[in-house]
C-alpha cells in the first residue's frame, strides 16, 4: 500500500456504517478528479476501491493537454509529474523509414503543447493526497461493492460492500469499463466492436531512458501495427494490435513467431524483444471494444467514464475523457444535493450535455483506426501526400484541438469551490 493510501485510511471511521452525500465507486482518474472537485464544493464524499494498492500496472499513462489543463487548475499536474513522466511531441505513424502521418502537438499553444506518459499511479497518488487534505473525505480500499441500497420506492440510496455499508444521496458509478455497479443497476453495457481488434501489451526496460519524443505506430508488409513510446523511467510501452479473435491464431504458432512478428514490425526493439520476452505471461491481452450503455443514470445513480462510455486505446482519450467528465459532472451533483434531488431525470442531465462530445470522439477514433489500420496503396502511397496537404489547413488544426482538448467549452466551475 502506498503512503498516500495509510495516510488517508488512517483517518477513517472503523464502524461499518458510513455516511456521506456522494459515493464514488472507483478510485481511478474519473472518481477521484471527481472526489476533489465535490471536496472543494463542501460536498461530503466517500470513495470506496476494490483494490488496496495502485502501485499496480496499468495500460492508460498518456495524458491529453485536456486533462493536463484540468488537473493543473486543481493543483494536481505539478505534483504528480515530479514523481516522474515523459514529454512525446508527436504521434506518428510509421512504416519503415517512411512517416505515413504525423501529428505535431508542438503547433498547439504552451504550456499543454505535448502528450504527457505518466505513470498512472503518480496521478492517483497525487489525487488522493490532495483528497486527504478535507475533512469531509473518506476513503475505503480494498473493498467490494456487491450490491446497492434501495428505499421502499426503489431508489438506490448507497451501496453495501464486504460488510461496509456506504449511505449517500447519490452514488457514482465510475468503476470501469466492466463495471459492477451498472450490472447491479441493471444497465445494459452497450458493446460495440466497431474497432474489431485486439491489443497485445507488454513492457521493455532500456539501460536508459528511449530517446524518441514521439508516440509511434509501426507498421511492416506482412505484420499487424505496433504501438510503441517511451514510459517512465526506462521503459518502453508496446501494444501489438490483432485482429479480433486473432490472438489465439498467433500463441499457436509458438512464443518463437509472436517475438518473430514483433521483431520485424519493430526491429529497433528486437535485441529487447528476444532478451526480454521469455513466456508468453509476459505479454496481456487487452479485449477493444467501444461502447455506451444504455443510460447513464437512474434514481440515485449515475454513470461516469469507462461505466458510461467505452473507447479504444487509439488516440490514448481513456483518462482525458474521464477527466473531463468529472468537470461536467461536478456542478449537476453539486447542485442534486443542494436540491436533494437524485432523480434518474435530473442526473440524466450529465449524459445529455456529456454525450455529444463522446459521439464525436468516438467518430473521431473510428477515423484515427482506419489510418492506422488499413493497408495498400491509398493506405501507403496516397494518404501521406494528402496528409501533408491537410496538415497546413484550417481543417488539421480543428481535428488536432478537438483530440488534444475535447470540448473547449468544459472548464471548472471554480465558482462553487468553498473556503477550507
Amino acid at each position: 500500500m502506498t503512503a498516500a493510501a495509510e495516510e488517508v485510511r488512517a483517518g477513517a471511521r472503523t464502524d461499518e456504517e458510513h455516511r456521506g452525500d456522494v459515493c464514488i465507486v472507483g478510485a481511478g482518474p474519473a472518481g477521484l478528479t471527481l472526489a476533489l472537485l465535490l471536496l472543494k464544493s463542501g460536498v461530503r464524499v466517500t470513495v470506496v476501491e476494490r483494490s488496496r494498492s495502485h502501485q499496480r500496472e496499468f495500460r492508460g499513462e498518456i495524458l491529453q493537454p485536456g486533462a493536463m489543463t484540468v488537473l493543473d487548475r486543481l493543483g494536481v499536474l505539478a505534483g504528480a509529474r515530479a514523481r516522474g513522466c515523459h514529454e512525446h511531441d508527436r504521434f506518428r505513424l510509421v512504416e519503415q523509414d517512411r512517416i505515413l502521418l504525423d501529428i505535431d502537438y508542438r503547433a498547439l499553444p504552451a504550456p499543454y503543447d505535448h502528450l504527457l506518459s505518466i505513470p498512472q499511479s503518480h496521478l492517483l497518488t497525487e489525487l488522493l493526497l490532495h483528497c486527504a487534505e478535507f475533512a469531509d473525505f473518506e476513503y475505503v480500499d480494498g473493498c467490494r461493492v456487491n450490491a446497492l441500497l434501495r428505499d421502499e420506492r426503489g431508489r438506490i440510496t448507497g451501496a453495501a460492500a464486504d460488510g461496509h455499508v456506504f449511505h449517500s444521496k447519490v452514488v457514482v458509478g465510475a468503476d470501469g469499463r466492466f463495471s459492477k455497479v451498472r450490472r447491479l443497476a441493471g444497465i445494459e453495457a452497450g458493446r460495440s466492436e466497431a474497432f474489431d481488434q485486439d491489443v497485445l501489451w507488454f513492457k521493455l526496460t532500456k539501460d536508459e531512458p528511449e530517446v524518441s519524443h514521439d508516440v509511434r505506430v509501426f507498421r511492416s508488409a506482412g505484420t499487424s501495427p505496433v504501438l510503441a513510446y517511451g514510459s517512465w523511467p526506462n521503459r518502453i510501452q508496446v501494444g501489438w494490435t490483432l485482429p479480433h479473435g486473432g490472438y489465439k491464431t498467433v500463441v499457436a504458432q509458438g512464443l518463437g513467431h509472436v517475438k518473430e512478428q514483433l521483431a520485424k514490425a519493430v526491429p529497433a526493439y528486437a535485441d529487447l524483444i528476444e532478451a526480454q520476452i521469455t513466456s508468453l505471461r509476459d505479454l496481456s491481452l487487452l479485449d477493444v471494444f467501444s461502447g455506451r450503455a444504455e443510460r447513464w443514470a437512474t434514481d440515485g445513480l449515475v454513470l461516469m467514464g469507462d461505466a458510461a462510455h467505452t473507447h479504444s486505446p487509439i488516440g490514448a482519450q481513456g483518462i482525458n475523457l474521464s477527466v473531463q467528465d468529472a468537470v461536467v459532472l461536478h456542478p449537476l451533483l453539486v447542485e442534486s444535493v443542494g436540491r436533494g434531488d437524485a432523480s434518474a431525470a435530473f442526473l440524466s442531465r450529465f449524459e445529455e450535455r456529456r454525450a455529444p462530445d463522446i459521439a464525436t470522439m468516438m467518430r473521431l477514433q473510428g477515423m484515427q483506426s482506419k489510418a492506422m489500420l488499413s493497408t495498400g496503396t491509398f493506405a501507403t502511397r496516397v494518404r501521406p501526400k494528402l496528409a501533408a496537404v491537410v496538415k497546413h489547413t484550417p481543417v488539421y488544426r480543428k481535428v488536432l484541438r478537438t483530440i488534444a482538448f475535447g470540448n473547449p467549452s468544459i472548464e471548472v466551475a471554480e465558482g462553487l469551490f468553498t473556503a477550507r
